[in-house]
């Protein structure tokens, strides 16, 4: 797998080159060709740093249901808080990372591989990112942090960036 390096401040990872990006910091990518292709989604290296391990995810869709970029589909339980779990992919639920039940910190640890959310057959949502577009707004992100921290100012997120 091809992947860009990315370095900012305190925080460095490898960004799949192949891989599509939203701006609330999943990752997507293509797993079935087809008419209706299906795409893996998962928590990007950044949204993994910001949540802290995850201990549990619930998916309160089934199988089959209907989903819609932006719709909440359940939680994610780190060790630093509680999110919800949105979906970044218009189209049908088709399956959920039964290994995360036993192994929850693979999203920590391979969240590129096998620390992956859900899967949904469809289309990623309207506004998503390449690995370049990705790689500028965390850039950009990460500035914004820092200079709340340094400011002592409040919350970031015009596009939803601390949404994982």
């Amino acid at each position: 797998m091809e992947t860009i390096r990315f370095r900012h401040a305190h925080f460095s990872a490898r960004f799949p080159v192949d891989y599509r990006y939203s701006p609330s910091h999943f990752w997507m990518a293509p797993v079935e060709d087809g008419s209706r292709p299906v795409w893996r989604v998962g928590f990007t290296k950044f949204a993994t740093r910001m949540l802290g391990e995850l201990v549990e995810m619930v998916v309160e869709p089934p199988l089959g249901a209907a989903v819609q970029a932006g719709s909440r589909l359940g939680t994610v339980e780190g060790f630093k808080a509680v999110s919800d779990l949105y979906c970044v992919v218009d189209g049908t639920l088709t399956d959920v990372n039964r290994a995360l039940t036993a192994e929850a910190c693979l999203t920590h640890a391979d969240p590129y591989g096998a620390g992956w959310l859900y899967a949904v057959a469809g289309e990623p949502e309207a506004g998503h990112l390449d690995v370049h577009g990705y790689v500028a707004l965390l850039s950009a992100t990460i500035d914004r942090l820092q200079a709340s921290r340094y400011s002592g100012g409040g919350s970031v997120g015009s596009h939803g960036e601390e949404r994982p």
